[in-house]
């Protein structure tokens, strides 16, 4: 399938499953995987369509969806091993979709020999489809985006950040400004940093259906995403310890010097991951 091909999938399954719920789930659509981790009748559907098609198209490739992980753990090691695999997040931003806010999407990226190669996120409520090829660019239906990247930082101070994990809003890493709370939905988090809308993102976990489809976009503006331990994440980390997407590489480096200065991940070690 060609790139265009699949957001096409992603805008129709949307449009079949997803839409109709919006904002009309009834109680028993909706469940809790584990406490306070929502699920519903469209996440299921969703990826079940998505995913059948991806087998049908690409029979020799592993598909990792959010659900089907969820009910099978083993499938990640499977994943992990592919040389050809694809990420599902059927509905990103769950909580959100279940409150009736508009910030959800729905991410598929493409992995070959353990990189991101192609990934799309479609907003069915904003009506905004991104896509990125390695190499190629990202793009906001069809138009191609660019951001400045902050790279002579003269005041870090300056940098805008956001966390998803809500016991950190309010934190001040060393020497930046206090974080903000994200649009709580990876597919929407990654195009507002993609489009400049905040400079960096200061998350606990690192599931690769939430992280790989925004990672190739942002790198395809000239960001960068490192994991907490100083290393440029990969889409076969899925235990981090944290992630931080940011506008560059520098700014990258100005937000881990400056995590690791506020020491806020050991006070926070015996805490779950909340993103």
């Amino acid at each position: 399938m060609d790139t265009d091909e699949v957001m096409t999938l992603l805008q129709n399954v949307a449009d079949e499953v997803i839409n109709p719920r919006f904002r009309s789930l009834t109680a028993g659509e909706i469940h809790e995987k584990n406490p306070g981790d929502l699920v519903t009748v469209a996440d299921r559907e969703a990826e079940v369509l998505i995913t059948r098609v991806l087998n049908a198209v690409y029979p020799d490739a592993v598909v990792l969806g959010e659900e089907a992980y969820a009910g099978d753990p083993a499938l990640m090691g499977r994943y992990l091993a592919a040389d050809h695999a694809f990420t599902v997040d059927p509905v990103d931003g769950t909580k959100n979709f279940v409150h009736g806010s508009a910030d959800h999407a729905v991410m598929v990226a493409e992995t070959r020999g353990g990189q991101t190669v192609r990934s799309w996120i479609w907003q069915p409520q904003h009506g905004l489809g991104y896509a990125a090829e390695l190499g190629g660019g990202c793009y906001r239906n069809g138009v191609r985006v660019s951001r400045e990247t902050p790279t002579a930082l003269t005041d870090p101070a300056e940098l805008r950040g956001r966390t998803s994990k809500r016991s950190w809003i309010g934190a001040s890493l060393d020497g930046l400004s206090p974080m903000t709370l994200t649009w709580v939905s990876c597919g929407i988090d990654y195009p507002k940093l993609v489009e400049g809308e905040a400079d960096y993102i200061l998350y606990r976990g690192a599931a690769p259906w939430d992280h790989a489809p925004g990672s190739l976009m942002l790198a395809e503006v000239g960001g960068f995403v490192g994991t907490v331990g100083g290393r440029a994440y990969q889409p076969r980390d899925n235990d981090t310890g944290g992630l931080i997407p940011a506008a560059s590489q520098a700014a990258y480096d100005v937000v881990l010097r400056s995590l690791r200065a506020s020491r806020l991940l050991e006070a926070d070690r015996h805490a779950v991951p909340s993103d």
